[in-house]
């Protein structure tokens, strides 16, 4: 009836993982006791759980993405104290394959389930906004793509208390994925949670880039978008290319483990390498997807805080496309020792080495765009100024690593693993806390506190460095990745440098809490309700903050690369309401995207403990939904123009009342 799920399976004699599963049972219940208090079941699922409303859709995406980055943090802090204390004699606290768990864990959350969320929430929030649409192309496809990656997330929690989590890396290599070296639960939650939550980030591709194609406001031609819509337009097409790999190639591993097909085994025909080329063919082009909307960030950010125009707008362009291109033919220099001969290597290698050059473009246009400025150091400007300086010496590091003879030496080593954070947390991470404080207001209408956010800042600058300078001394020192205990005693000191700079950054996550904590308490003076303070550059600015549902009462047309950048400076910006107000269509709330999701998550589910006839109901569940949701006539609604000019009414109203407030202030 239950398949192998037996009370076996949950994990009672680990007080650790018990420990973890407790603790989080106490913040749901703390969550659920909170809503029941307020009686909020109402509100949430009408204005959340069913929302179609892209802003909405990014804020829960990016919630997920800060709550999964305590998660994902707290296994890396796990993991630096297990290698401080095991050395010699000690083997530490964790047995190794409870930390083969941590560190495959970790990976797969800080990649699938922190760092895209974050950048696939910043294309939710800004780029309709930015484009003069209403909604993205299909606002229902949105809905299903969010919460078919918080299902994915949500299996992943599920390993702690039920089952296990994979052993064998953040990419499950054959043959230690295989059946035979792991019979339990551990990769089928690896498979079923990447797989459901791949198929969402693949639907999100697929509307970004309809919407980008097609939804432009009239006269916003390609080279007038702004660059954070062209590094999403690009991003989209290396998702609807690389995650299909990602797809297949999780689908092969998955026959190789249920109906015994031999893709990977090489004793049973197939080939193991092939997986490895194929997950890097997906893999590396994964670090463009997450690495070119925080580009797009930088863009915004250093434009604004430096209140000048973007250096070099086009040449921006056609480096985002070049990287775009590029990104498909490096994976290879994942695996430079796997014997493919000088030939290859050398390819790989000098095309490792080009996409470094548009890299390089982009720094120095940030650069030039700062000289001459008039540069504020605010949060969102100290984590782009921190990006790049830190980003430089990981893209250096990295181009170390594309000599084949250099990797040869460090490869698999620990300074690969410095390199890789160098890049994601330098980036990436950087990238994302830079667009949550840029976009915070557009998103919520008040702006975060500064002095909490600088001291995060700071904190993790400097804790980056303490945590993984020391890595890559250790990795030319050949200590190798995926150990849980180290014999040479000379490595001890480098471990304990490294993680108390990991305590300095959990301090640095501490002070992002306190900084949203604070920015709430006190949002009645820092509201900002038009974000014209912002001194922003593209449609966006032309509304409201937080904007209204339907985004623009009249789709604008834009004639300027930087449609509002000469409007002001010349101070012409004018709130004014209009005296006649068209009815505006929009689509209704639905639940269906969230009933789908919840199916494909028991179905996963289902698979994971051979609940074939569960796995059944649910297929079943989800086609039925689909019919019910096609069949359902009722799905559009218009807004009348009347509640349109209310709403902007009340708007306009505020706004006065703000800034007489300001001026009395002042």
């Amino acid at each position: 009836m239950l398949g192998r799920l037996t009370w076996s399976a949950i994990p009672l004699n680990n007080p650790i993982e018990m420990g973890a599963v407790g603790l989080m049972g106490i913040v749901v219940l703390i969550v659920l006791g909170f809503v029941a208090r307020y009686n909020l079941w109402v509100y949430l699922w009408k204005e959340w759980i069913t929302t179609i409303d892209h802003k909405k859709i990014g804020i829960m995406y990016i919630l997920m993405a800060l709550v999964m980055l305590l998660r994902g943090f707290a296994d890396a802090i796990m993991m630096r104290t297990q290698l401080a204390f095991s050395h010699g004699a000690s083997h530490g606290y964790l047995p190794p394959e409870h930390y083969d768990q941590i560190f495959s864990a970790h990976g797969v959350i800080m990649i699938f389930f922190v760092a895209m969320p974050f950048v696939i929430g910043f294309m939710n929030v800004a780029v309709p906004l930015q484009i003069g649409a209403r909604d993205v192309a299909f606002p229902f496809l949105n809905s299903i793509s969010f919460w078919l990656t918080f299902v994915g997330m949500a299996l992943v929690n599920l390993s702690l208390a039920i089952g296990e989590f994979g052993q064998a890396g953040w990419l499950a290599y054959p043959p230690l994925s295989e059946l035979k070296y792991s019979p339990g639960s551990g990769i089928d939650y690896w498979i079923w949670s990447l797989q459901i939550s791949g198929i969402g980030t693949l639907l999100t591709g697929v509307n970004f880039f309809v919407t980008i194609i097609k939804m432009r406001a009239p006269g916003m031609t390609f080279m007038r978008m702004p660059v954070f819509v062209w590094t999403i337009l690009c991003t989209s097409i290396l998702i609807m290319a690389a995650f299909p790999v990602l797809t297949a190639t999780i689908g092969m591993l998955t026959l190789d483990r249920y109906l015994d097909f031999h893709f990977f085994t090489n004793d049973g025909g197939g080939n193991q390498m092939m997986y490895v080329n194929l997950i890097w063919a997906w893999g590396h082009p994964e670090v463009y997807i997450l690495i070119l909307p925080v580009f797009g960030v930088f863009s915004e950010v250093v434009s604004t805080y430096s209140s000048k125009r973007l250096f070099a707008y086009t040449s921006m362009v056609w480096a985002t496309v070049s990287i775009t291109v590029l990104s498909f033919v490096v994976w290879l220099h994942h695996f430079f020792t796997m014997g493919s001969g000088a030939d290859v290597n050398a390819f790989f290698g000098i095309s490792t080495m080009i996409i470094a050059i548009p890299t390089g473009v982009k720094i120095f246009n940030w650069l030039f765009t700062m000289y001459g400025g008039r540069v504020r150091y605010e949060p969102a400007m100290l984590w782009t100024v921190g990006f790049m300086v830190t980003f430089t010496i990981g893209g250096m590091t990295g181009v170390m690593m594309a000599v084949p003879g250099i990797d040869f030496i460090v490869h698999n080593s620990l300074f690969l693993i410095a390199h890789f954070h160098n890049v994601i947390i330098g980036g990436v991470v950087f990238g994302c806390f830079a667009g949550l404080n840029y976009w915070f207001p557009k998103m919520f209408g008040f702006r975060l506190e500064s002095k909490w956010g600088t001291r995060s800042f700071w904190l993790w600058l400097v804790g980056f460095y303490v945590a993984f300078v020391p890595l890559y001394a250790l990795g030319f020192m050949g200590a190798t990745r995926r150990m849980e205990h180290y014999d040479n005693p000379t490595w001890v000191p480098y471990m304990w440098v490294a993680l108390f700079g990991a305590l300095l950054i959990f301090a640095g996550i501490i002070c992002s809490i306190l900084q949203i904590v604070v920015s709430i308490r006190d949002r009645k003076q820092l509201m900002d309700v038009t974000g014209d303070v912002w001194g922003g550059r593209t449609l966006e600015w032309a509304i409201p903050s937080p904007p209204p549902f339907y985004n623009f009462a009249t789709t604008p047309t834009v004639n300027d690369a930087e449609p509002l950048w000469d409007a002001k400076q010349r101070g012409t910006i004018e709130r004014q309401a209009r005296d006649h107000y068209e009815d505006i269509h929009m689509p209704k709330n639905t639940g269906a995207g969230f009933i789908i999701a919840i199916f494909a998550g028991v179905f996963g589910f289902a698979m994971i403990w051979y609940i074939w006839w569960l796995a059944i109901l649910s297929v079943v569940g989800i086609i039925l939904t689909l019919i019910i949701r096609t069949c359902n006539d009722d799905i559009d609604y218009y807004v009348p123009g009347e509640e349109v000019a209310r709403i902007e009414k009340a708007h306009f109203l505020k706004v006065a009342s703000l800034e007489t407030e300001k001026q009395h202030a002042d």
